[in-house]
């Protein structure tokens, strides 16, 4: 595995890459990885013959009274993780190399991004799509992984790479869970044990609403009240936003639930750590599904299979 703190360097093994006729796959973090992040990288080493993994705290994503200081860094582990995980190249940059003296080009996904997330904490996906696109520009892959559990930064890089005509496949892997249930994360580190428990309850919350469209629920506030009745039953937990919203624009949903996929998404402080969690379930019935509408696991399965190595041409 190689190491690339640069740029330039990036750039000329993706070329060499390149002549070997080797599809490439990016992965972006923020480091501290976690199985989450390791499912990522066996999904791109399974589909592309060269995966690049970049570890980069971007700062431009957090706000001013954020945990950008504090946001949890072990680069030694991050190496050791991604090369077990069958990355080809990892890319660490200082920030200084991301955004030299002078920088103040920005990209901003209108709508998508003003919600949800968006609405709590305002600037994040300016920060995320801007140095996501860098990413794209600077490695230029075939195929670029996200993971389920932010769903919202998906759905706003899909448009950002469609609009802007980025000739990269966005692929979203499922949400990896601890067997309790909650949504792997790097914040989980900061909770105390009694607010590890606590945390569950976001898992709790989408299985109330996966049985309630599984006995025949088709009204979207008995569902949202359905949510917000196991969240607020935790002394711990303070709601940030909770909502049964449309996959696709994001906006929130009323009265009778049609057929279809419904999109149920959550943030939730336990003690002082903001949580997100989502799935996407099936109407009627509960069915969780994954981000293409087929039937899936809300506990992901580890093990993706193997596609492959791919062309350049299949996106």
């Amino acid at each position: 595995m190689q190491f690339a703190g640069s740029i330039d360097e990036v750039r000329a093994a993706v070329a060499e890459a390149r002549r070997h006729g080797l599809a490439v796959g990016l992965v972006p973090t923020m480091g501290f990885l976690h199985e989450g992040h390791t499912a990522l990288i066996q999904r791109a080493a399974a589909e592309c013959g060269f995966v690049v993994v970049s570890v980069f705290v971007n700062p431009t994503q957090f706000g001013p009274s954020e945990d950008f200081a504090a946001y949890p860094r072990d680069l030694q582990r991050d190496l050791r993780t991604c090369e077990a995980a069958g990355a080809s190249l990892v890319f660490a940059p200082a920030a200084e190399e991301v955004y030299p003296a002078g920088f103040c080009t920005h990209v901003e996904v209108e709508g998508l991004s003003d919600v949800l997330c968006g609405a709590s904490r305002p600037g994040h996906f300016r920060g995320v799509a801007t140095v996501v696109a860098k990413l794209f520009n600077i490695v230029g892959p075939d195929r670029a992984y996200f993971g389920q559990k932010d769903y919202q930064q998906a759905l706003v890089l899909r448009r950002m790479a469609a609009d802007l005509d980025m000739p990269v496949k966005l692929v979203v892997v499922p949400t990896v869970r601890h067997a309790d249930g909650l949504a792997m994360s790097s914040r989980n580190t900061y909770l105390s044990p009694a607010e590890r428990t606590a945390a569950t309850v976001l898992f709790q919350a989408i299985e109330a609403a996966r049985r309630e469209l599984a006995a025949g629920g088709r009204d979207a506030a008995i569902l949202e009240s359905r949510l917000l009745a196991v969240v607020s039953a935790e002394p711990l937990a303070r709601i940030d936003y909770l909502t049964v919203a449309d996959p696709q624009t994001l906006a929130p949903l009323a009265g009778h639930l049609r057929d279809g996929v419904i999109l149920i998404a959550m943030a939730v402080f336990i003690g002082r750590t903001r949580l997100i969690d989502n799935a996407l379930l099936s109407v009627p019935g509960g069915l969780n599904v994954d981000v293409e509408g087929r039937p899936g696991q809300v506990a992901a399965d580890h093990n993706h299979g193997c596609a492959g190595r791919t062309s350049r041409d299949d996106r």
